[in-house]
């Protein structure tokens, strides 16, 4: 029989197993997208407030991706020009008298907590140094931003996108810059080393610890 001790300690290690599994298939709940909930999502993206000369390519776009969907989570890559000013179009807010990057904040404050509610996040997020240092092209340079989402799915995706609210905020960001919406697979992610090297001396220290205390 296991002492009152050690079934707690064994208890709380399936705790954390069940919590580390729940969070795992939340992250990663490889739903691919049916060919019938592909059109019911394309259907909701006619709502989208794009400028109605890109909203035909965007259609093609997303029904191409979704046809492909895998199940597996997606990292997007997002690099953006900031307009010189607000870009109007036939459906943006003639009552946002923001800066582009204002607007841009604005849309951001309001849409990465929707991205929370979906298992996604922001991976990484950082103003742009000045110019490309290899080759300079004016169309293919002078990024403003660089931001990296990932999403559990391309249905998460999908989800955010045609959700009513984010139709509400969505030309915050439309009239504020350019922006190139790249879809990318996983193969390799390292975090900051530091943060990675303090994990695992944590991860040692507590191993000791334990092991002092049983031999005690």
């Amino acid at each position: 029989m296991l002492s009152k001790r050690y079934r707690f300690e064994l208890i709380l290690a399936l705790v954390f197993a069940l919590l580390w599994g729940g969070v795992w298939l939340w992250q990663n709940p490889h739903r691919p997208i049916k060919p019938a909930e592909a059109e019911q999502f394309l259907a909701e993206t006619e709502k989208l407030p794009f400028p109605p000369e890109e909203r035909a390519e965007m259609r093609q776009a997303l029904r191409a991706w979704m046809a492909a969907d895998d199940g597996q989570p997606v990292y997007m890559l997002n690099l953006m020009r900031f307009y010189p000013e607000l870009r109007r179009y036939q459906g943006s807010l003639a009552a946002n008298q923001l800066s582009p990057a204002q607007s841009n904040t604005h849309y951001e404050d309001i849409v990465i907590p929707m991205l929370f509610k979906l298992g996604g996040y922001p991976l990484y997020a950082g103003q742009t140094q000045g110019k490309n240092l290899l080759v300079h092209e004016a169309g293919l340079d002078d990024w403003s931003r660089v931001l990296v989402v990932r999403y559990p799915s391309r249905r998460a995706f999908m989800e955010l996108v045609t959700d009513p609210a984010y139709r509400e905020v969505a030309p915050y960001k439309l009239m504020a810059l350019k922006v190139v919406l790249t879809p990318t697979g996983f193969e390799l992610a390292i975090p900051e080393l530091s943060w990675l090297l303090a994990a695992l001396l944590s991860i040692v220290w507590l191993l000791l610890a334990w092991r002092r205390a049983l031999r005690a």
